[in-house]
């Protein structure tokens, strides 16, 4: 096969990744929630972040708002700083206590968070911004968090990222950012002794392997001893039988 047909197969090889990594770009540009590492658990604490694209060619984006349903009765949320915005929390009243999974009442929850752009800064075009926030106790009723956001552009253009994904699995035009829910964790202080034992095994492991390398290295040392002992007294009696001649013949 000739180079000429090996570099068209890579030109159109690339085009088609190209093709596909394009695709993917323009059918992910919208607001979602994401996780890093461990999802997060029904009843428990977890950190999310919200991924914010400006989709607007001339606009950049200087707002996000997040809305945190009341009937989740989530307690307590933080904002991880980001240079340049502000991050606003709101609490409310709740109509009626939530009950969380360790038996709390809570009759104030979170319901809002914003993030506003100081001057100067913005998501400009062909860029993206991660807000992040951790809190809890999330809800032990529900297999996912749904959390509609507002994407405010300069010049008050506004765009509502609300629309629940139904059943079909089929993605709405302006779909609101989800997080799915890992099952309860039966008890943290059962996997802190399971830590805490593979920790000792662990430890117990690296000790007798030090062990073990202190005795081959002391071994060796004794050989090596051994091995010069044996080379010494090898040399001495070479040499005697020189010396022994010598003198016969003077």
């Amino acid at each position: 096969m000739s180079h000429h047909v090996f570099r068209r197969a890579g030109v159109l090889a690339a085009t088609v990744a190209a093709t596909g990594l394009l695709g993917a770009g323009i059918a992910s540009a919208h607001v979602t929630a994401n996780v890093y590492g461990t999802q997060p658990a029904k009843g428990g604490y977890g950190t999310i972040f919200f991924r914010v694209p400006n989709e607007d060619a001339k606009l950049g984006t200087i707002k996000v708002e997040v809305d945190v349903k009341p009937d989740y009765g989530i307690g307590n949320i933080r904002t991880k700083p980001i240079p340049g915005w502000t991050a606003e929390v709101t609490k409310s009243k709740l109509p009626r206590p939530v009950t969380t999974a360790s038996g709390t009442k809570v009759t104030e929850a979170v319901t809002k968070i914003v993030w506003t752009a100081q001057p100067g800064t913005k998501i400009g075009l062909t860029e993206f911004q991660e807000f992040e926030i951790s809190g809890g106790p999330l809800p032990s009723n529900v297999d996912q968090l749904e959390f509609p956001a507002i994407q405010t552009y300069e010049g008050g253009k506004v765009v509502d990222w609300n629309q629940p994904t139904p059943p079909s699995g089929e993605e709405p035009e302006h779909p609101a950012p989800t997080i799915k829910l890992a099952a309860a964790e039966s008890s943290e202080h059962g996997g802190h002794a399971q830590t805490t034992a593979a920790g000792e095994n662990t430890e117990a492991a690296a000790s007798s392997a030090d062990n073990t390398a202190r005795w081959l290295g002391g071994a060796g040392l004794v050989v090596g001893a051994l091995g010069l002992g044996v080379g010494a007294g090898a040399v001495l009696r070479s040499r005697r039988p020189a010396a022994g001649k010598t003198e016969g013949t003077k």
